[in-house]
C-alpha cells in the first residue's frame, strides 16, 4: 500500500460520522438560527429592549402591507390629570380597571394540527403572542391605568399550555394570606375554553397561618361565589412526613382543635390525594362516560406560592427543587403517583394584574427580594399591613411613637422601622449609616415566610365583626371608637406650638444627618478634646544623681584624681 494514500476502516467510520453530523446540521438549520438561550422568568424589560423587540419580531412576521398601528398621543391628557385630587385619581383608575377588565388576558395558544410543521407552529405562536404584548402596551399607555410587571418569555407561556392540555383538573396554588392577590380568574376561563368539562380546584396553601374563623370567612366567600377550594399546608406535611413537630402559636393550635368541617378543616396528604383523585376522575368520567386508566392533575400558580413544595410533600421525597428565590421550577414536570394519578408541575407565572404595585409583588414573594432597588417602599407595604405590636414582640425592639400632630394609629414609617432593626442586630454599612439593604431584605424574607402574622379579609368583610383579636400575643386590638375618644380627650395644639414642634423635629433631624452645624457648646467641647495622635507622651525623667556636682558649679562632671599611697616595706605582724 502506498505511503501517500490515506485508506482504513478507522477512517471511513470517521468519514461516515461526519457525513451525518452535516446532515443533522442541515435538518436543524431553523433551530440553529433561533440562538436558544437557558429557559429565564423574564417580567421586567426596558424600553428599548422592548422597543427593539416589537420591531424584530412585527418585520419579521408581518408583512409591509400591514403595518402596525400608530397610536394617537394626547398631549393635554398629563395636564388635566394634574389638576385632579389623589381621590378622584384614585375613582377614576378604579373605573378605568372595570372597563378594561376584559382586556386583561393571558395569551391563547393558536389553533394547531399535527399535520403543522416546526415552523409553521412557531410562527402561530410568535404571532399572537406578539398581538398579546401589543394589546397590553395599549394599556400601558393610558394614563389612568397602572399595569404590573408580567411574564414577557413565551417559552414560559409555552409550559403552561402543554399542562393546560395535558390535565384534566387544573390545581392553582395560592397563598392563604391573600388568596385574590394570586388567582387569575382569566386562567380558569381558558381551561374551560380548551375542555367544558375541565375544572380548576383553588388550592389554598399555608392555611395553617390562618386563625380558624378567618377560615371559615374565605370558606364562606368560595362557597357564594362557587368557587371550588381546599385548605392545604405543604410544610405541615412535609414535616409530618419527616416526623418534626412545628411551633404554633396559640391560635393555631385552637384553630385545628375547632376545625372538623370539610370545608374549613386544613387537608393532610393523603386526603388531599384522594380528594384530587376524585375530582379528576369525576370530570374524565363527564368527559368520555367511560372509567379511564388514570387521570392528570395540573399545578399552576405565581412563583413562590409552594407548588413544588406541594408536589414533594404529595410524592413523600425531593423530585423538584425548592428554594425561597422565585423561579426555581424551569420546565414543567410529571410525576408519577401511582397507576391512576399523575401529578404535573408548571413553571410559575407572573399574570397581568391591575390591583397591584411592584412594591406589593415584592413583599409578597412573587418577584425575587435581590432584585429590589428601592428598599423603603417594599417594607412600607410590611409596615402598613403587620401591626405595631406584632413587629415589636416578634423583633423585642421598640419603634418611635407618633409626634402629637400626628395621626395616633398611623402604622411606623419605613425608616423608622429600618432603623431601629438595624439598632438592635447591630447592622452598619460601611459608611457609618445603618444598613437600611440588609435590614430591608430580612424584614421582607420574614414577612413571606410567616414571621410576621399577617392576612388579608375576604372583599366585604372585616376583621373587626367578631371582635376577635388575631394577633399572636393574645392582646385585644383597640376599637375605632376608643380612638375617637381618646382624640377628642387629647388637649387641643395650638398653631405656634404646632410650629415649633415642627421645626424642633426638623433641626433634630438635620443634626443627625449633618446637614446643619452643632451648637457651640458642642464645638468648645469637641476643640478641648485633642485628637490622641496631638497627646504628647509624658516624658520619664532621666536619673542623673551619677553626676559629680559641686556646690557652686554649673552641673558638669568633675574629674577627681585618687592618689594611692606609698608603700613603706612590709607590714608587722
Amino acid at each position: 500500500m502506498p505511503k501517500g494514500e490515506k485508506t482504513g476502516l478507522g477512517r471511513a467510520l470517521v468519514k461516515h460520522h461526519n457525513q451525518v453530523i452535516q446532515q443533522t446540521k442541515e435538518k436543524g438549520k431553523y433551530y440553529r438560527s433561533q440562538e436558544k438561550k437557558v429557559l429565564e422568568s423574564v417580567t421586567e424589560i426596558s424600553d428599548i429592549e422592548a422597543v427593539i423587540e416589537q420591531a424584530d419580531e412585527a418585520y419579521r412576521l408581518f408583512s409591509a402591507a400591514n403595518p402596525p398601528g400608530h397610536l394617537p398621543i394626547n398631549l393635554d391628557s398629563a395636564s388635566r390629570n394634574n389638576e385632579m385630587t389623589p381621590e378622584e385619581r384614585r375613582e377614576q383608575q378604579k373605573k378605568e380597571e372595570a372597563l378594561h377588565a376584559s382586556s386583561l388576558r393571558i395569551p391563547r395558544r393558536p389553533p394547531w394540527n399535527t399535520n403543522m410543521t416546526v415552523e409553521e407552529l412557531d410562527d402561530n405562536e410568535k404571532r399572537a403572542f406578539l398581538e398579546w404584548r401589543r394589546n397590553l402596551a395599549r394599556l400601558e399607555d393610558n394614563e389612568n391605568l397602572v399595569l404590573t410587571p408580567f411574564e414577557k418569555n413565551l417559552d414560559i407561556w409555552r409550559q403552561l399550555w402543554r399542562v393546560l392540555e395535558r390535565s384534566d383538573l387544573l390545581v392553582m396554588v395560592v397563598d392563604a394570606r391573600d388568596p385574590l392577590f394570586y388567582r387569575c380568574p382569566d386562567l380558569e376561563a381558558y381551561a374551560r375554553e380548551i375542555d367544558e368539562h375541565k375544572r380548576t380546584l383553588l388550592l389554598v396553601n399555608k392555611a395553617d397561618l390562618l386563625p380558624f374563623s378567618v377560615r371559615e370567612k374565605w370558606a364562606e366567600y368560595f362557597r357564594l361565589h362557587g368557587i371550588l377550594f381546599v385548605f392545604w399546608s405543604a410544610k405541615a406535611a412535609s414535616a409530618v412526613l419527616e416526623g418534626k413537630i412545628l411551633g404554633q402559636s396559640l391560635n393555631m393550635r385552637s384553630s385545628q382543635q375547632e376545625s372538623t368541617d370539610d370545608d374549613t378543616k386544613v387537608y393532610g396528604r393523603d386526603e388531599l390525594l384522594g380528594r384530587l383523585q376524585s375530582e379528576a376522575e369525576e370530570i374524565v368520567s363527564m368527559r368520555s362516560q367511560s372509567r379511564s386508566s388514570g387521570v392528570v392533575v395540573g399545578f399552576v400558580g405565581y412563583p413562590n406560592v409552594g407548588k413544588s413544595s406541594t408536589i414533594n410533600a404529595l410524592v413523600g421525597e425531593k423530585r423538584t427543587g425548592v428554594t425561597s428565590t422565585p423561579g426555581k421550577t424551569k420546565h414543567f414536570q410529571t410525576l408519577i403517583i401511582s397507576e391512576k394519578l399523575t401529578l404535573c408541575d408548571c413553571p410559575g407565572l407572573v399574570f397581568p394584574s391591575f390591583t397591584s404595585s411592584r412594591y406589593e409583588m415584592i413583599a409578597s414573594g412573587v418577584l425575587p427580594i435581590d432584585r429590589m432597588t428601592e428598599n423603603r417602599e417594599a417594607v412600607q407595604v410590611v409596615a402598613n399591613r403587620v401591626p405595631r405590636s406584632d413587629i415589636e414582640n416578634v423583633y423585642k425592639i421598640s419603634l418611635p411613637k407618633p409626634k402629637s400632630y400626628e395621626l395616633q394609629s398611623r402604622p411606623p414609617l419605613a425608616a423608622e422601622f429600618m432603623r431601629a432593626y438595624c439598632a438592635s442586630r447591630g447592622y452598619v454599612a460601611s459608611s457609618g449609616l445603618p444598613d437600611e439593604t440588609r435590614a430591608a431584605r430580612q424584614i421582607l424574607k420574614d414577612f413571606i415566610d410567616g414571621k410576621l402574622p399577617h392576612f388579608e379579609m375576604p372583599p366585604g368583610m372585616s376583621a373587626d365583626e367578631d371582635g376577635e383579636d388575631y394577633s399572636e400575643d393574645g392582646s385585644s386590638e383597640i376599637d375605632e371608637s376608643d380612638l375617637s375618644e381618646d382624640e377628642d380627650d387629647a388637649p387641643l395644639v395650638s398653631a405656634t406650638d404646632l410650629e415649633q414642634h415642627v421645626l424642633s423635629d426638623l433641626k433634630s433631624f438635620d443634626l443627625d444627618n449633618g446637614l446643619a452645624a452643632a451648637s457651640k457648646v458642642e464645638v468648645k467641647r469637641r476643640a478641648s478634646v485633642k485628637p490622641y495622635k496631638q497627646q504628647k507622651k509624658p516624658q520619664r525623667k532621666k536619673d542623673r544623681t551619677w553626676r559629680v556636682r559641686d556646690n557652686n558649679g554649673d552641673g558638669m562632671p568633675v574629674v577627681r584624681v585618687f592618689q594611692k599611697a606609698a608603700s613603706r616595706g612590709p607590714s608587722n605582724a
